[in-house]
């Protein structure tokens, strides 16, 4: 047998022993292996889904107090518009004046807050002033007693808790 001969016949018998081993070697996933994937893959949605839902309640709950710390400070600004004796009669039910109200902020005839508003004469010497308390909670709160809510606002989460002294 000449060398190219033996050389072409070595080549073929190569040839042949590796389309064999790739026939006999498994191509693609097992059961175990996809099972695994899946299951790692579950893992990642539950927590992507978990975070952002409390993405979701955390906007909630910060739009909530945005809506409350406005509220308040739309009442102060109000108040800060009296003159003395108006302070000093407040709330006067001749204008409307409220100083425990329930808001319904977007006008969708749902009630939103609870606004509570303190005003006494100042405790420091020499000035002409007012003490002024404003308080927006939840409507939860709405049938809950005021004094109940001035003692313990923490109880009923209160969402704005402003205190400033206006004085003329």
């Amino acid at each position: 047998m000449s060398p190219v001969m033996f050389m072409i016949r070595k080549a073929r018998e190569k040839m042949l022993v590796s389309k064999r081993e790739a026939t006999s070697r498994e191509e693609g996933f097992t059961l175990i292996e996809v099972i695994i994937s899946l299951a790692l893959v579950t893992v990642v949605f539950v927590s992507l889904a978990q975070l952002f839902t409390l993405s979701v309640m955390q906007n909630l709950r910060s739009n909530e107090m945005s809506n409350a710390i406005f509220l308040a400070q739309q009442r102060i600004d109000y108040l800060r518009t009296l003159t003395i004796d108006e302070l000093a009669h407040f709330p006067s039910a001749n204008i409307g004046e409220s100083d425990d109200e329930l808001l319904d902020i977007n006008q969708d005839g749902t009630l939103d807050f609870r606004r509570v508003t303190v005003v006494t004469n100042s405790q420091v010497a020499n000035t002409a002033g007012f003490d002024v308390l404003v308080m927006v909670f939840p409507i939860f709160s709405r049938n809950v007693a005021r004094n109940q809510l001035m003692a313990n606002p923490d109880r009923y989460r209160v969402r704005a808790y402003i205190h400033t002294i206006i004085t003329r």
